[in-house]
Protein backbone atom coordinates (compact mmCIF):
# COMPACT_ATOMS: atom_id res chain seq x y z
CA UNK A 1 0.00 0.00 0.00
CA UNK A 2 1.10 3.64 -1.08
CA UNK A 3 2.64 5.57 1.78
CA UNK A 4 1.33 8.57 0.45
CA UNK A 5 0.90 9.85 -3.20
CA UNK A 6 1.19 13.29 -4.26
CA UNK A 7 -1.52 14.87 -6.35
CA UNK A 8 1.13 14.71 -9.26
CA UNK A 9 1.55 11.34 -9.60
CA UNK A 10 -1.90 10.58 -8.63
CA UNK A 11 -2.58 12.36 -11.76
CA UNK A 12 -0.39 10.69 -13.92
CA UNK A 13 -1.75 7.22 -13.09
CA UNK A 14 -5.46 8.18 -13.56
CA UNK A 15 -4.45 9.68 -16.78
CA UNK A 16 -3.39 6.13 -18.30
CA UNK A 17 -7.33 5.23 -17.84
CA UNK A 18 -8.75 8.98 -18.45
CA UNK A 19 -6.72 10.75 -20.86
CA UNK A 20 -8.18 13.77 -21.10
CA UNK A 21 -8.70 14.30 -16.85
CA UNK A 22 -7.13 17.69 -16.00
CA UNK A 23 -5.12 18.07 -12.55
CA UNK A 24 -7.69 21.11 -11.83
CA UNK A 25 -10.56 18.15 -11.54
CA UNK A 26 -8.90 16.28 -8.85
CA UNK A 27 -9.08 19.75 -7.15
CA UNK A 28 -12.49 20.27 -7.85
CA UNK A 29 -13.39 16.76 -6.61
CA UNK A 30 -11.59 17.54 -3.42
CA UNK A 31 -13.02 20.89 -2.83
CA UNK A 32 -16.68 18.78 -4.00
CA UNK A 33 -16.12 16.73 -0.98
CA UNK A 34 -15.85 13.11 -3.18
CA UNK A 35 -11.75 12.57 -2.39
CA UNK A 36 -10.17 13.69 1.29
CA UNK A 37 -6.21 13.42 1.01
CA UNK A 38 -4.41 13.59 4.29
CA UNK A 39 -2.03 16.39 4.32
CA UNK A 40 1.86 16.49 5.06
CA UNK A 41 3.70 18.65 7.86
CA UNK A 42 3.98 21.12 4.30
CA UNK A 43 0.27 21.18 3.53
CA UNK A 44 1.01 18.67 0.43
CA UNK A 45 -2.18 16.72 -0.56
CA UNK A 46 -0.98 13.09 0.40
CA UNK A 47 -3.49 10.51 -1.52
CA UNK A 48 -3.75 6.96 -0.41
CA UNK A 49 -4.73 3.66 -2.23
CA UNK A 50 -8.39 4.29 -1.26
CA UNK A 51 -8.39 7.78 -2.22
CA UNK A 52 -6.94 6.72 -5.52
CA UNK A 53 -9.80 4.26 -6.12
CA UNK A 54 -12.21 6.63 -4.49
CA UNK A 55 -11.01 9.12 -7.58
CA UNK A 56 -11.20 6.66 -10.30
CA UNK A 57 -14.80 5.96 -9.20
CA UNK A 58 -16.01 9.00 -9.06
CA UNK A 59 -14.48 9.85 -12.53
CA UNK A 60 -16.07 6.76 -14.08
CA UNK A 61 -19.49 8.25 -12.71
CA UNK A 62 -19.03 11.38 -13.70
CA UNK A 63 -17.75 10.88 -16.73
CA UNK A 64 -19.03 7.92 -18.37
CA UNK A 65 -22.35 7.63 -16.68
CA UNK A 66 -23.17 11.13 -16.22
CA UNK A 67 -24.08 10.70 -12.71
CA UNK A 68 -24.41 14.24 -11.08
CA UNK A 69 -21.55 15.10 -8.57
CA UNK A 70 -24.06 15.21 -5.70
CA UNK A 71 -25.26 11.20 -6.38
CA UNK A 72 -21.38 10.62 -7.01
CA UNK A 73 -20.95 10.94 -3.34
CA UNK A 74 -23.77 9.19 -2.26
CA UNK A 75 -22.57 6.05 -4.46
CA UNK A 76 -18.66 6.57 -2.95
CA UNK A 77 -20.12 6.44 0.69
CA UNK A 78 -22.17 3.25 -0.18
CA UNK A 79 -19.61 1.76 -1.47
CA UNK A 80 -17.09 2.00 1.16
CA UNK A 81 -14.76 4.17 -0.67
CA UNK A 82 -15.77 7.80 1.31
CA UNK A 83 -16.64 8.03 5.02
CA UNK A 84 -20.40 9.26 5.63
CA UNK A 85 -23.29 8.49 7.22
CA UNK A 86 -24.66 4.58 6.06
CA UNK A 87 -28.18 3.36 6.96
CA UNK A 88 -27.19 -0.21 7.82
CA UNK A 89 -29.74 -1.30 10.73
CA UNK A 90 -33.43 -0.33 11.82
CA UNK A 91 -33.29 2.95 13.63
CA UNK A 92 -34.37 2.03 17.42
CA UNK A 93 -37.24 4.87 17.36
CA UNK A 94 -38.67 6.78 14.88
CA UNK A 95 -37.05 10.38 14.59
CA UNK A 96 -39.98 12.99 13.42
CA UNK A 97 -38.13 16.10 14.27
CA UNK A 98 -37.42 18.16 11.00
CA UNK A 99 -34.11 17.98 10.03
CA UNK A 100 -31.99 20.99 10.76
CA UNK A 101 -29.76 21.17 8.11
CA UNK A 102 -31.47 19.19 5.15
CA UNK A 103 -32.00 21.02 1.77
CA UNK A 104 -35.66 21.68 0.89
CA UNK A 105 -37.41 22.48 -2.64
CA UNK A 106 -39.46 25.57 -2.19
CA UNK A 107 -42.82 25.06 -1.30
CA UNK A 108 -44.99 26.20 -4.53
CA UNK A 109 -46.22 29.81 -3.65
CA UNK A 110 -49.57 30.03 -2.68
CA UNK A 111 -52.59 30.60 -5.24
CA UNK A 112 -54.26 33.92 -4.79
CA UNK A 113 -57.41 33.16 -2.46
CA UNK A 114 -55.61 30.38 -1.01
CA UNK A 115 -55.52 30.62 2.92
CA UNK A 116 -52.63 30.54 4.98
CA UNK A 117 -53.61 27.51 6.44
CA UNK A 118 -53.12 25.54 3.06
CA UNK A 119 -49.81 27.30 2.39
CA UNK A 120 -48.80 26.04 6.15
CA UNK A 121 -50.21 22.58 5.17
CA UNK A 122 -48.34 22.24 2.68
CA UNK A 123 -44.96 23.06 5.05
CA UNK A 124 -45.54 20.70 7.36
CA UNK A 125 -46.12 17.76 4.29
CA UNK A 126 -42.60 18.76 3.02
CA UNK A 127 -41.23 18.39 6.36
CA UNK A 128 -42.93 14.77 7.13
CA UNK A 129 -40.21 12.50 8.05
CA UNK A 130 -40.80 8.70 8.60
CA UNK A 131 -38.49 6.12 10.23
CA UNK A 132 -37.48 3.08 8.28
CA UNK A 133 -39.93 0.47 9.74
CA UNK A 134 -42.90 3.17 9.17
CA UNK A 135 -41.39 3.53 5.58
CA UNK A 136 -41.77 -0.58 5.29
CA UNK A 137 -45.41 -0.02 6.73
CA UNK A 138 -46.48 2.14 4.11
CA UNK A 139 -45.07 0.64 1.30
CA UNK A 140 -45.83 -2.53 2.57
CA UNK A 141 -42.49 -3.85 2.67
CA UNK A 142 -40.56 -5.83 5.31
CA UNK A 143 -37.25 -4.67 6.90
CA UNK A 144 -35.27 -6.52 4.77
CA UNK A 145 -36.44 -5.64 1.61
CA UNK A 146 -36.06 -1.65 2.45
CA UNK A 147 -32.69 -2.52 3.70
CA UNK A 148 -32.08 -3.93 0.06
CA UNK A 149 -33.61 -1.13 -1.35
CA UNK A 150 -30.98 1.44 0.62
CA UNK A 151 -28.04 -1.01 -0.11
CA UNK A 152 -29.44 -0.69 -4.05
CA UNK A 153 -29.55 3.20 -4.08
CA UNK A 154 -32.97 2.83 -4.76
CA UNK A 155 -34.30 5.00 -1.15
CA UNK A 156 -32.16 7.47 0.53
CA UNK A 157 -32.39 8.66 3.90
CA UNK A 158 -31.69 11.78 5.08
CA UNK A 159 -29.72 11.96 8.73
CA UNK A 160 -31.98 13.90 11.74
CA UNK A 161 -30.88 13.94 15.37
CA UNK A 162 -28.25 11.01 14.18
CA UNK A 163 -30.89 8.50 13.23
CA UNK A 164 -31.87 7.89 9.24
CA UNK A 165 -34.98 9.46 8.08
CA UNK A 166 -37.51 9.29 4.88
CA UNK A 167 -39.23 12.12 3.29
CA UNK A 168 -42.71 11.36 1.90
CA UNK A 169 -41.22 11.09 -1.52
CA UNK A 170 -38.92 8.11 -0.64
CA UNK A 171 -42.72 6.52 0.68
CA UNK A 172 -43.55 6.82 -2.79
CA UNK A 173 -40.72 5.46 -4.40
CA UNK A 174 -40.61 2.04 -2.16
CA UNK A 175 -44.38 2.14 -2.94
CA UNK A 176 -43.68 1.78 -6.51
CA UNK A 177 -40.65 -0.26 -6.10
CA UNK A 178 -42.99 -3.04 -3.64
CA UNK A 179 -45.64 -2.63 -6.56
CA UNK A 180 -42.60 -3.88 -9.38
CA UNK A 181 -41.53 -6.86 -6.92
CA UNK A 182 -44.81 -7.61 -6.90
CA UNK A 183 -45.12 -8.15 -10.70
CA UNK A 184 -42.00 -10.36 -10.58
CA UNK A 185 -39.32 -7.73 -11.63
CA UNK A 186 -36.41 -8.88 -9.83
CA UNK A 187 -35.65 -6.16 -7.05
CA UNK A 188 -31.49 -6.14 -8.17
CA UNK A 189 -32.22 -5.17 -11.45
CA UNK A 190 -34.13 -2.10 -9.96
CA UNK A 191 -30.59 -0.67 -9.21
CA UNK A 192 -30.55 0.21 -13.50
CA UNK A 193 -33.67 2.01 -13.14
CA UNK A 194 -31.42 4.33 -10.42
CA UNK A 195 -28.75 4.38 -12.65
CA UNK A 196 -30.87 5.73 -15.19
CA UNK A 197 -32.34 8.68 -13.65
CA UNK A 198 -29.02 9.87 -12.81
CA UNK A 199 -27.82 9.43 -16.01
CA UNK A 200 -30.50 11.57 -16.93
CA UNK A 201 -30.19 14.46 -14.76
CA UNK A 202 -26.41 14.13 -15.68
CA UNK A 203 -27.63 14.98 -19.28
CA UNK A 204 -29.77 17.62 -18.46
CA UNK A 205 -26.86 19.13 -16.16
CA UNK A 206 -24.99 19.14 -19.77
CA UNK A 207 -27.59 20.41 -21.65
CA UNK A 208 -28.74 23.55 -19.20
CA UNK A 209 -24.15 24.08 -18.17
CA UNK A 210 -23.95 27.08 -20.64
CA UNK A 211 -27.04 28.49 -18.84
CA UNK A 212 -25.69 28.25 -15.46
CA UNK A 213 -22.27 28.98 -15.76
CA UNK A 214 -21.42 31.45 -12.81
CA UNK A 215 -20.67 35.14 -13.69
CA UNK A 216 -23.24 34.72 -16.38
CA UNK A 217 -24.60 38.15 -17.49
CA UNK A 218 -27.95 37.65 -17.61
CA UNK A 219 -31.11 37.46 -15.76
CA UNK A 220 -31.89 34.95 -12.98
CA UNK A 221 -35.54 34.84 -14.11
CA UNK A 222 -34.60 34.03 -17.91
CA UNK A 223 -32.00 31.17 -16.67
CA UNK A 224 -34.85 29.42 -14.22
CA UNK A 225 -37.23 29.81 -17.43
CA UNK A 226 -34.65 29.01 -19.92
CA UNK A 227 -33.25 25.67 -17.75
CA UNK A 228 -37.00 25.06 -16.76
CA UNK A 229 -38.05 24.59 -20.57
CA UNK A 230 -34.90 22.44 -21.59
CA UNK A 231 -36.06 20.03 -18.29
CA UNK A 232 -39.40 19.88 -20.15
CA UNK A 233 -38.38 19.43 -23.82
CA UNK A 234 -35.74 16.86 -22.94
CA UNK A 235 -38.18 15.10 -21.20
CA UNK A 236 -40.99 15.24 -24.11
CA UNK A 237 -37.99 14.08 -26.17
CA UNK A 238 -37.05 11.03 -23.31
CA UNK A 239 -40.45 9.73 -23.58
CA UNK A 240 -41.30 9.80 -27.70
CA UNK A 241 -38.03 8.13 -27.58
CA UNK A 242 -38.78 5.84 -25.04
CA UNK A 243 -42.46 5.26 -26.76
CA UNK A 244 -40.93 4.34 -30.24
CA UNK A 245 -38.61 1.79 -28.24
CA UNK A 246 -40.70 -0.07 -26.13
CA UNK A 247 -43.53 -0.33 -28.74
CA UNK A 248 -40.81 -2.63 -30.64
CA UNK A 249 -40.62 -4.96 -27.49
CA UNK A 250 -41.60 -8.92 -28.58
CA UNK A 251 -44.13 -10.10 -25.72
CA UNK A 252 -44.50 -13.29 -27.62
CA UNK A 253 -44.89 -16.45 -25.85
CA UNK A 254 -44.49 -14.52 -22.78
CA UNK A 255 -46.32 -15.89 -19.63
CA UNK A 256 -46.44 -15.53 -16.11
CA UNK A 257 -43.21 -15.01 -14.02
CA UNK A 258 -41.97 -18.23 -12.44
CA UNK A 259 -43.67 -20.79 -15.30
CA UNK A 260 -42.03 -23.50 -16.60
CA UNK A 261 -43.23 -25.19 -19.55
CA UNK A 262 -44.54 -28.57 -19.08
Amino acid sequence: MSAGMRIGEVHAILRREFPELELSTIRYYEDKDLVRPARSKKGYRLFSDRDLACLREAIRLAKQEFVPLRVVRLRLIQQGLLDGPVLTSVPKRAARETPTHAVRAAAPAAAAGSSPKAAAHTEVEERATHSLSELGEAAGLDAATVLELLDLGILEPEVAGGEHVFRDGEVEIARVAASLVSLGAPIRRLAALRRLAEREVGVIEELTAAWREPGRDVDSDLVRVTVDQVVLQAERLRSLLFTRLTSAVDVTGVGTPGESDV
